[in-house]
């Protein structure tokens, strides 16, 4: 990092995230990153009765919409927090006029991995409730279930405010309530679009473990690789993870 400090979160104006550049270049098809992301949390909530979590959340959830497609093969009501003014924004269209056609494709595969679910993306995005705030100001011990999708690593340069990232999470569920996640590894720094910066905090399975066991029983870490057919943001690959508070 040059010697200069290393960006926080409070550092960053995250209301002028670019979700369409993002979106452009992540989710405008279904990448098999993302079928290897789908594949490991739908065994996860395939842990679940359908409707078994009065409540979940996914922490941060910016304009990604599979998680919340997956968690609706557990929860009765999701609440997809989100910081970011554009994220906010993007998530309520979505919710009000129904989902973009580029997301069709995941909540198929969403819906063949759990056949469970609902018949349609509108139909099962009908139980998200968009909730502007920061996730460090939830309540602890609020949800049976927390989902966190490439935030903890990509929202700071620090090492120790990515740790504290990662306890509010294990916090946000109640004692024994579920936590399902997925990070990039070993991501630095990183552009979007032509011009955009943000901070971005090298992870590996090692880093992820050592935070989440004083924490968590019940922890499994593994990862898959990167993903060519994405674009190169300088990570290796992707950590996934399931655990228990």
């Amino acid at each position: 990092m040059s010697g200069r400090p290393p960006t926080r979160n409070d550092d960053v104006y995250w209301d002028r995230w670019p979700v369409e550049d993002y979106l452009a270049e992540n989710y405008r098809e279904l990448h098999p990153s993302d079928a290897a992301v789908i594949a490991h949390h739908s065994a996860f909530y395939r842990r679940f009765a359908a409707g078994g979590v009065a409540r979940s959340v996914e922490f941060g959830a910016g304009p990604n919409l599979y998680p919340l497609m997956l968690a609706v093969a557990a929860s009765r009501r999701i609440d997809a927090v989100e910081a970011g003014a554009s994220g906010v924004a993007y998530l309520t269209r979505q919710l009000d006029r129904g989902p973009d056609d580029s997301w069709q494709p995941f909540y198929a595969l969403c819906r063949r991995l759990n056949p469970g679910l609902p018949a349609t993306a509108e139909e099962a995005l009908a139980r998200v409730r968009v909730v502007h705030a920061d996730v460090r100001d939830l309540t602890p011990g609020t949800y049976g279930a927390a989902s966190m999708s490439f935030v903890a690593e990509g929202v700071t340069e620090d090492r120790g405010e990515f740790t504290d990232f990662c306890r509010h999470f294990v916090r946000s569920v109640v004692p024994g309530g579920h936590l399902v996640a997925a990070f990039m590894e070993n991501m630095p720094t990183y552009r979007i679009g032509p011009a955009s910066r943000w901070p971005g905090c090298p992870v590996d399975p090692a880093v992820v473990t050592e935070v989440f066991r004083p924490l968590t029983r019940r922890l499994s870490v593994g990862r898959i690789d990167a993903d060519p057919t994405l674009p190169d943001y300088g990570d290796s690959g992707m950590v996934l993870l399931t655990a228990v508070r």
